[in-house]
């Protein structure tokens, strides 16, 4: 049986599409995001016609189990579970999927990381951060959200972190991978990292938020967006390791970066391939930790992986490390195990001694984003998915 506390660290709230004509800063009113129909489907327009991306693969949670050949970025509004913009309805899935408390992120917000204009982007973000604020105090005890922060400007993103601190928002989010001589081994993020630190607030790489490229789904159909796809790992990847290899958490041991829906079988490769560069190869990793650290011991303590429904990762735990993996449902998502979480997580976890399984299904989500277990008795969210499971 399942322990009897689930956590989800990776859900999603889904914007709904007055937000930004209600919301954003009135000077950026006219190029803000919109919901826009476009030949029968729902698309996400900024400025005067530039299509970000279609809405289906971020809200068709359940498509996977009943018609997965129909999941498609083509999708509409009136089609997205209620549930991603209000939040008793938010409350009310969580309990039909036995899931006690979740982590939120945005759906329409990851795209938002390529706009170009970072004024703009900025001022998407602190309009989203409200409105996510409001979103989690429904019930702050369940429901934590992160919020989206742009380094484009360092300044500006260390007082939107403190806004956002000050917000009761419980981490924030960065891209991915920044611009390419902009990576986060550059000296210029240090306030930001220091922060972060001071204000005890985790920081997440999330999928589908690199600064420039292709947005899957959106524009002409390739097979390119498979091969990105199939390989997405190999981004946040890199951001972590700029981070590890140029002394940032050396500099800010309380830092803790989250590395979220990437899965979890690439890291036992990455974590051996850093230690023997630096091992081995001095002239390239040329910072030289103290006290004879290594750059998996910085991950281990530093770094957590969010997973959905990576097995082989499991079976992997020990080479990645117990304490750094964290379950998440992804609802509403195509991806996303709603609404037979309970049932995938206890298939994936057979066989993981219920020591692990606590902390892999919630206790390490609880410990990083401060989750208060008493106040999330299982006889209330979780009952309902015990007798699912």
């Amino acid at each position: 049986m399942l322990p009897a506390l689930i956590l989800s660290s990776d859900s999603h709230v889904f914007e709904p599409p007055d937000l930004w004509a209600t919301r954003i800063d009135a000077a950026f009113r006219d190029r803000a995001p919109r919901m826009q129909r476009i030949d029968g489907a729902d698309e996400i327009v900024i400025e005067k016609d530039q299509v970000l991306s279609g809405i289906g693969l971020i809200s068709n949670a359940g498509a996977r189990f009943e018609a997965p050949e129909t999941i498609s970025g083509r999708g509409r509004f009136e089609d997205v579970h209620r549930g991603g913009y209000d939040p008793a309805q938010h409350l009310a899935d969580m309990r039909l999927d036995g899931v006690a408390g979740e982590v939120l992120y945005p759906s329409q917000g990851l795209f938002y990381f390529r706009i170009a204009d970072g004024a703009l982007m900025s001022a998407i973000f602190r309009a989203y951060n409200d409105w996510l604020a409001e979103f989690c105090r429904t019930d702050p005890a369940r429901l934590k959200g992160i919020a989206m922060i742009n380094l484009d400007d360092v300044g500006d993103g260390v007082r939107e972190l403190e806004r956002a601190a000050r917000l009761g928002l419980a981490g924030a989010m960065i891209t991915e991978y920044p611009l390419e001589h902009r990576r986060y081994d550059q000296p210029e993020y240090e306030p930001f990292w220091a922060a972060a630190q001071a204000l005890d607030v985790p920081l997440s790489l999330h999928t589908a938020t690199r600064r420039q490229g292709k947005i899957r789904g959106a524009g002409p159909q390739t097979l390119r967006d498979a091969s990105s796809r199939a390989t997405k790992a190999f981004y946040p990847a890199l951001s972590m390791c700029d981070l590890i290899f140029s002394g940032v958490f050396e500099r800010y041991p309380r830092l803790t970066l989250a590395i979220v829906e990437f899965e979890l079988s690439w890291a036992p490769h990455v974590l051996s391939a850093m230690d023997y560069t630096y091992r081995e190869r001095h002239e390239e990793a040329f910072y030289r930790f103290k006290d004879g650290m290594t750059p998996s011991d910085f991950f281990r303590r530093n770094v957590v992986l969010s997973f959905q429904e990576d097995a082989l990762g499991i079976r992997l735990r020990d080479a990645i490390g117990v304490d750094n993996l964290m379950w998440g449902s992804d609802y509403p998502h195509s991806e996303s195990t709603f609404p037979q979480s309970r049932k995938i997580l206890a298939a994936i976890l057979a066989g993981v001694p219920d020591d692990e399984q606590a902390k892999i299904a919630g206790a390490t989500a609880a410990r990083v984003y401060r989750f208060d277990a008493a106040r999330l008795a299982p006889g209330d969210s979780a009952s309902v998915g015990q007798a699912r499971a």
